[in-house]
């Protein structure tokens, strides 16, 4: 199974590891060890961790606090409040360890301090009035991407999985409709007739 990095903030990334929200999700994140690779392949969090059952658990309810209140963003509604307190009781955990050599920036840390880099990101982008959060226009996806685009007109929460999948589909739909129509089609060989005028 591959993993999504296209929300734009590692926060709305880890929400995006359980798809089809509302139909049939979909949880990528099944084990501690698929966390340890989610984490692993995560540029902004450390290239190791190690997941007990207990740090597990608190990683998924982080997830679906964060989701929560992302989804609360995208609607417009107050904050739920239960989600309010996970996360802000998540983002008071130990830090990361930065560490810059000439081979660039080196972050380290257990689960514990990943976590809270993972909610004291949420809560910069949840905070930001000017953050444009939306969910993915496909209709059986429910990722929540940030939308920098110019204009705001982006629609999809990535080219790959979802937007190819909308055009398609729209394509297949538009040659099924062009074939079905009544329109008479000439001979093969035969040259449309010209206007006489």
């Amino acid at each position: 199974m591959d993993f999504a990095f296209v929300s734009g903030d590692p926060a709305l990334d880890l929400t995006g590891t359980v798809g089809s929200r509302r139909d049939e999700p979909n949880d990528l994140l099944a084990t501690p060890a698929d966390l340890e690779r989610w984490v692993a392949e995560c540029d902004e969090l450390p290239d190791r961790v190690a997941v007990d059952s207990a740090t597990f658990e608190s990683a998924l309810a982080l997830r679906e606090a964060l989701y929560r209140l992302a989804l609360d963003r995208v609607l417009d509604r107050p904050f739920d409040p239960a989600g309010l307190e996970i996360v802000n009781e998540m983002a008071a955990g130990p830090v990361l360890t930065l560490r810059l050599s000439d081979a660039g920036l080196h972050r380290s840390g257990n689960l514990r301090a990943v976590l809270s880099h993972m909610a004291r990101s949420g809560i910069a982008l949840l905070a930001d009035p000017h953050a444009c959060l939306k969910e993915c226009g496909r209709a059986d996806c429910t990722r929540i991407y940030l939308d920098r685009s110019r204009g705001a007109r982006r629609t999809w929460c990535g080219m790959d999985a979802c937007g190819n999948r909308v055009k398609a589909a729209a394509y297949r739909a538009r040659r099924r409709a062009w074939t079905t129509t009544d329109t008479p089609v000439a001979p093969h060989g035969a040259l449309p007739k010209r206007d006489q005028r």
